[in-house]
């Protein structure tokens, strides 16, 4: 069964792919400037911000652009400034819903979301909702054919992984704790290993199996939402047939 974790890999590469990235860049400086402002601007002590220039430099964000973000959240040049909220609810099926954003007018962000999900067949809900069937992990995305299963498994182990899943024919998902990610991150890139996609994120403790008839709903809801300029991440517990994502991927 295909979730959230594949449909976060199909809006990464889709993102790499389109050429028109002015939404995406947005989104990155964002990031940026948000963590910047949390911690500093030395990437080598603010592993927020170190995660966020890695997923700019991913993306083939000019370097120019990623020391102006930093600039922008450390004060040193003056520009808007966001705000982080997460909101949630529920969507089609009944799936569970968490939208992370940053915005410089959270009312009309707020706003945007609830007509978009209306329009979806999908409904905010009041804090805490739906947070419970979620928890905090570190989450890297190995291609499969960039590297050796041992040396893949040895060097995760070695460096505090949780689990290695072996649930997607294109990329191992390898799992640590939060406060463990920076550390195997660190390993990885050490030994050469090649990365897809790496991040803390929120990874579902309980799925909901959505029809199939309602399955084409709730993809176009997922990428609706993550087209919103203001929003950062969107997470799920959706399950459908791996059938149906790759024929919508199609």
């Amino acid at each position: 069964m295909a979730g959230h974790s594949k449909w976060a890999n199909r809006v990464h590469r889709k993102g790499r792919q389109d050429r028109k990235r002015a939404k995406l860049f947005n989104k990155l400086s964002r990031r940026i400037i948000s963590a910047a402002r949390e911690g500093g601007g030395n990437p080598d002590i603010n592993h927020k911000l170190r995660a966020a220039i890695d997923q700019a430099q991913a993306a083939d964000m000019p370097n120019d652009n990623i020391e102006y973000a930093i600039k922008r959240g450390t004060g040193e040049i003056e520009g808007v400034s966001y705000e982080s909220a997460r909101y949630e609810g529920y969507g089609p099926a009944g799936i569970a819903l968490m939208i992370d954003v940053l915005t410089d007018n959270p009312n009309r962000t707020v706003a945007e979301l609830r007509n978009l999900m209306k329009e979806c067949g999908a409904s905010l809900g009041s804090p805490g909702c739906v947070q419970w069937m979620f928890e905090r992990k570190g989450v890297i995305m190995v291609p499969r054919d960039k590297v050796d299963e041992d040396e893949l498994f040895r060097v995760a182990v070695e460096a505090g992984a949780e689990d290695i899943i072996d649930s997607d024919e294109e990329v191992w998902e390898v799992r640590t704790e939060p406060e463990d990610y920076q550390q195997v991150y660190e390993a990885f890139k050490a030994a050469g290993i090649e990365m897809e996609r790496a991040e803390v994120t929120m990874v579902p403790t309980t799925n909901t199996r959505v029809p199939d008839d309602e399955a084409v709903k709730v993809i176009k809801l997922l990428d609706r939402l993550d087209e919103h300029e203001d929003v950062q991440n969107v997470f799920s517990n959706f399950e459908i047939s791996d059938e149906l994502m790759l024929s919508m991927e199609s």
